[in-house]
């Protein structure tokens, strides 16, 4: 599974984006891997290496400094301490796996297709990387084609709608005996509340609103009269 296709705007472990690399070559080298280094003046990275983020931060080494305190040189050498013989982090992929399991591989469109995973279209942009549409952005543990999880089998797709579905599936299944089963199960009644909380195509907006309206009152109408208290006697 590609955990992560790189983009234009990608940055690398030197702090400088995809873009910013040697991305187009005139002849394809034939040696692997690739290199892809950086053209930013001074920098001494020799391949574009993707280091993910934690949020907007860096992650840290295990020398507890962020990845951007380490050289951009072959080796990853803390710049803040000598104790650490590289760059390594134990920061949790989204497929489950900590980064120091995954590696940046630079693939050619033919290598791509020879393992079927999908290619995007020939452009006029340079440094394009792995992005072939919208779905490209997404991490690989929610992109449903072949660089990533896959889609769903077919049995999950056919499967029936149970009571542990969402609200919205059950609205808009179409009518089962499975449907009248589970209005007889616990806690059917509030899934049924939330049900029609969902909006008819035949309903207007001010049906809909009152509707919700009315049950609103049916709910609030019980605990005013649990509220209130019986008035004091006045005899003695």
């Amino acid at each position: 599974m590609d955990c992560k296709l790189v983009g234009p705007e990608t940055l690398c472990f030197c702090t400088h984006r995809y873009k910013q690399h040697k991305t187009d070559f005139e002849v394809i080298p034939k040696d692997r891997p690739i290199c892809v280094p950086c053209r930013v003046s001074h920098c001494q990275c020799k391949s574009y290496h993707y280091v993910p983020l934690n949020g907007t931060q860096p992650i840290r080494c295990r020398c507890k400094h962020f990845a951007d305190q380490h050289s951009a040189a072959p080796g990853f050498a803390c710049n803040l301490c000598s104790k650490c013989s590289g760059f390594h982090s134990s920061f949790t992929c989204g497929c489950g796996q900590p980064t120091y399991t995954h590696e940046t591989v630079v693939e050619t469109k033919q290598e791509r297709s020879a393992l079927g995973k999908p290619v995007g279209q020939d452009v006029p942009y340079a440094a394009m990387g792995g992005l072939t549409g919208f779905s490209s952005l997404a991490e690989g543990y929610m992109r449903l084609d072949d660089s990533g999880i896959g889609a769903p089998s077919v049995e999950f797709l056919e499967s029936p709608v149970t009571n542990m579905d969402h609200p919205f599936l059950k609205a808009f299944q179409g009518p089962s005996s499975s449907a009248h089963v589970s209005s007889q199960l616990p806690g059917s009644s509030i899934d049924a509340m939330q049900v029609s909380h969902v909006r008819n195509s035949k309903q207007d907006d001010m049906a809909y609103f009152e509707k919700r309206y009315q049950e609103r009152l049916k709910k609030e109408k019980p605990a005013k009269q649990e509220g209130r208290s019986p008035l004091p006697s006045k005899n003695p």
